[in-house]
């Protein structure tokens, strides 16, 4: 099988909440979704519209400091991990990584390159960066 060449996609913050609408809708349990990017790219923006599509009700904000935050949606959980603290992949055992990863939930996690080898390689791969000379646009990378 030939893998896909990514797709860049450059977007304002609005198209970007709309396009992570659009995909939370699509998404069906069991799925990971690896967004990977600089401080400051949107992942926790991209994660909310997600949520929001995939239908969470409640105020989803970043765990950077929980490291794990779980929603209840209409049709299956959904989890925001933010990796960002973790120094080591070993240390995803102390918040039930394995589990969480493997349940029937959409689960969305930031920073997944602190995941290591430990990241399942079915995830899904999305990546944003900056636009230097257009400070208030995104491009979205999908694979």
């Amino acid at each position: 099988m030939t893998a896909r060449a990514p797709t860049r996609t450059t977007l304002t913050r609005a198209e970007l909440a709309a396009w992570g609408e659009r995909f939370g809708r699509a998404a069906r349990a069991p799925l990971v979704v690896a967004i990977s990017g600089e401080l400051g790219a949107g992942k926790t923006t991209l994660v909310q519209a997600i949520a929001r599509g995939a239908g969470v009700r409640q105020e989803v904000t970043s765990p950077t400091f929980a490291l794990v935050h779980e929603y209840a949606a209409p049709a299956f959980p959904v989890y925001h991990l933010d990796l960002y603290r973790l120094e080591r992949p070993e240390e995803l055992t102390n918040i039930a990584w394995d589990e969480i990863v493997t349940s029937d939930a959409l689960v969305l996690v930031e920073w997944p390159e602190r995941a290591g080898r430990r990241l399942p390689r079915e995830a899904v791969r999305l990546a944003l960066e900056h636009e230097p000379s257009q400070p208030e646009r995104r491009t979205l990378i999908t694979a």
